[in-house]
């Protein structure tokens, strides 16, 4: 579902370009799990904002269901953005102005794709029934990380990606958070990748890499 070959990107500094991808190579395919690690600034958050269309990458490749990121123009990104990839980041990036009702939808509608049957399931299984009323800066953080992933999973993604969607919180409430997001995932085609810092939760998912130097390694090559 995700394939991504020679991926590299560098950004720009006095001293000249600074690579931070090196020929980035990675396969994850429908409905699998992925846990992305590595040391801080080693280019995970890069990968994931590559893969979302949210940066431009220098050279390789990155198709996700079969589509090539490269051949897609500013507008058309932005679009199959909307309906193909899901985003979870560490600052839940909710709507202030926004009701709970409201923000679960937000990205579901924009995409064309609001289903009030999977949103009521989403709620449910989110235990959101009693908060659709409240803004979020009357929300605990685990409560919203909960409605940032019900409303990436909405439109039903193929991809999601979480940047340490768990980073912000205590041990117990991640553990919470990531059973009800692998819950959700379960027996879908939506494909999870990733970035943690913790072996802990990484161990959670299917398979663990590690992206160090530039370039993506099995945990026991580090």
């Amino acid at each position: 579902m995700l394939n991504i070959q020679g991926l590299c990107k560098s950004y720009p500094t006095p001293q000249g370009p600074l690579p931070v991808l090196r020929g980035v190579d990675l396969e994850l395919g429908a409905g699998r799990s992925l846990a992305l690690m590595g040391e801080s600034g080693s280019g995970k958050s890069t990968l994931l904002h590559l893969v979302a269309g949210l940066d431009r990458f220098d050279g390789g490749s990155i198709h996700v269901d079969g589509q090539s990121l490269a051949e897609l123009r500013e507008h058309q990104l932005a679009a199959w953005r909307r309906t193909r990839i899901g985003l979870v980041f560490q600052q839940f990036n909710l709507i202030s102005s926004l009701r709970v009702a409201d923000n679960l939808a937000f990205q579901a509608r924009l995409a064309e794709r609001h289903d009030p049957h999977w949103e009521a399931e989403l709620i449910r299984r989110l235990g959101l029934g009693e908060l659709l009323g409240r803004y979020p800066e009357e929300l605990s953080w685990g409560q919203q990380q909960r409605v940032a992933l019900g409303r990436a999973l909405a439109a039903r993604p193929s991809l999601l990606l979480a940047d340490e969607p768990t980073g912000s919180l205590d041990e117990a409430t991640s553990d919470e958070v990531l059973d009800l997001l692998l819950d959700l995932l379960a027996g879908s085609s939506t494909s999870l990748l990733m970035v943690t810092h913790s072996p802990r939760m990484a161990a959670r998912l299917e398979r663990r890499v590690v992206l160090h130097n530039g370039v993506l390694l099995e945990p026991d090559e580090v």
